[in-house]
């Protein structure tokens, strides 16, 4: 089973990144998948989910508007685009991937904002 991250970088306030996670080894479109970021010496914290078929989506109010989570089944791979970066935005993103008691995370990506 692999999550695999990918599109961190460096970017300016206001400009914009779109992450990408490739899964494998696991019945991707049976899952719910989900983004978490977490900054330095804080606690990881959820930012957005997507429901197995892709026809729910939910954010905290930190990100509503910015960000957009999105999947391809048949790509198995889920996106996250988030749009007028902030710097308190920046933070190691990870993929998450549930289903029942199975739990999957990815490795993390690291997206930084800043001038």
């Amino acid at each position: 089973v692999q999550l695999v991250e990918s599109g961190g970088a460096l970017a300016q306030p206001g400009g914009s990144l779109r992450l990408s996670c490739a899964a494998s080894g696991f019945t991707f479109s049976r899952y719910v998948m989900s983004w978490y970021r977490q900054a330095p010496g804080k606690e990881r914290e959820l930012v957005a989910t997507i429901t197995d078929d892709g026809g729910s989506t939910n954010y905290p109010d930190s990100v509503k508007g910015r960000f957009t989570i999105s999947r391809d089944n048949p790509k198995n791979t889920v996106y996250l685009q988030m749009n007028s970066l902030k710097p308190e935005d920046t933070a190691v993103y990870y993929c998450h991937g549930n289903y029942r008691w199975r739990v999957y995370w990815g490795q993390g990506t690291q997206v930084t904002v800043s001038s």
